[in-house]
């Protein structure tokens, strides 16, 4: 299955790293809305925001970066995560920490592509799902891609993380 592109939107290193891998993967445009979040994206796509995957850049008690990867409608919990991971705490990273570690914008955040290397968590039951929705690199713009690819190309590791909204 060849990935397809938008004529309008360019290319961001998450696209360019799955397209190098030979990863299959479609963009969804979509107009960005400050502090939207996964809701107005998912309402915009016409997708379940179960689906709609968001990457969230943290820190444990050393100030190490992470990824966590989570449901939209989903929070993280924090105690949980640290004590599944071997951590004192976990915390999220302020927005220009996140975008010093991953080189993207706060908003436009892939776990693909990221200027440091983090390890990459991701809520078990995301791996569950046919097919995700998960940010391009770009605020505006999601790509849609087999849960599996988290696994092989970030090496993401399940977690039991999941709080209820």
């Amino acid at each position: 299955m060849a990935s397809k592109k938008s004529p309008h939107v360019s290319e961001t290193p998450a696209t360019q790293a799955l397209r190098r891998a030979g990863v299959a993967f479609e963009l969804h445009v979509y107009e960005y809305v400050e502090h939207g979040g996964t809701g107005e994206s998912a309402r915009q796509l016409g997708v379940d925001e179960h689906q709609v995957v968001k990457t969230l850049v943290m820190q444990d008690e050393q100030a190490r970066p992470l990824i966590v990867l989570m449901h939209g409608d989903r929070t993280v919990s924090t105690k949980n995560l640290a004590r599944q991971t071997g951590r004192k705490s976990i915390e999220a990273c302020k927005p220009d920490v996140a975008q010093r570690h991953s080189g993207y914008q706060v908003g436009g955040t892939s776990p693909f592509g990221t200027r440091k290397p983090m390890p990459v968590f991701v809520e078990e039951s995301v791996m569950q799902l046919p097919q995700i929705f998960i940010n391009a690199g770009r605020r505006g713009c999601l790509m849609s891609i087999s849960p599996k690819v988290l696994v092989d190309l970030l090496a993401a590791q399940p977690v039991h993380c999941a709080l209820e909204t």
